[in-house]
Order: structure tokens, then sequence, then C-alpha cells
């Protein structure tokens, strides 16, 4: 050890060593009622992290917004392979968040009822597949318009027949 550290402050702390039990417990202090509440705040304590953590899961494809919209812009509306890849991983994630929302808050059912965050990240998701469904619509890639589907209409029946006429002198 060197010189400076071994020598003692009066001011300094040590936090390492447990206090002295020389002190008698004082009249009408029941121990056991504090260790008891020392653990009930302590459980408290869990639970609100619990809370905040689970709500931060829960909000996470809201916060995600913003940076598909910035993805969806740079990406451009031209059909080609950067572009539809962007729309397609965009439209995919949410999609298989959705069908796994059990698995990520498993592990936050066993210490409360997360039906609220569960219906918040379900919502997240969806307006991100709102956005991936817009910009499919603004790269022409949806069937909108109604020379969209003519492979599937009726051709149509005629009303009249003309042939070719006779002259008489």
């Amino acid at each position: 050890m060197s010189k400076s550290s071994a020598k003692k402050f009066k001011w300094s702390l040590e936090f390492n060593t447990k206090p002295k039990s020389d002190l008698a417990v004082p009249p009408g202090f029941n121990l056991s009622a504090a260790q008891s509440h020392n653990e009930v705040a302590r459980d408290t304590d869990q639970n609100q992290l619990i809370t905040k953590k689970s709500w931060d899961v829960a909000l996470g494809p809201i916060k995600g917004i913003p940076m598909n919209l910035l993805i969806m812009y740079m990406a451009g509306n031209s059909i080609s392979i950067f572009p539809i890849m962007m729309v397609g991983m965009s439209l995919i994630r949410p999609l298989k968040a959705i069908f796994t929302t059990g698995a990520t808050f498993k592990s936050f059912e066993l210490i409360q009822n997360i039906t609220l965050q569960k219906f918040v990240f379900f919502l997240g998701n969806l307006v991100n597949i709102g956005l991936a469904l817009y910009k499919c619509h603004s790269m022409g890639l949806l069937p909108t318009h109604a020379s969209d589907w003519l492979a599937f209409a009726e051709p149509q029946s005629r009303l009249e027949f003309s042939d070719g006429g006779l002259l008489f002198t």
C-alpha cells in the first residue's frame, strides 16, 4: 500500500464494513416489522422497474416510427431492389413482432397484468405496417385502380351488331 492510501481521514466513510450493533434496541422498536418494511419497499421498487421496462418494450415500435419514415423517404419511390427490400423489411418486421407478442412479454407476465402494454405494442406495430403499405401504394405496388383488376373483369357484352352494308342502285 502506498503511504497516501493508508492514511485515514476523519471524514472518510467505509461502506464495506458492517455497522456495529453495540446499541440497544430502543423500546417499542419492532425489528421484524422494520425488516418486512424493507422487503416490501424492495418488492415495490422491483415492480416499478419491471413496469417501466415493460413500457419501454411496449413503446419500442412507436419510437421506431421516425426512423422508419426517414428510411422510407431516403429509399425513394422508384421500383428497384433497394426500395423494395426496405419496404419488405418494414412490412415483415412488424408482422413478426405481432405474432411473437406473447414471447416478447412472457417475462413480464409472471409479475403483473400487462394487457395495456401488449395493446400499445400491437398498435405501434400496426402503425408501422400502415406506413409500409402507404409506401407500397406510393410506389404503385398495390392494386388500387380498376385497371389493375382487368384480368378478373368480365368482357363486355355487345349491345349492337353491325355488318357490312349492301348498295342498291
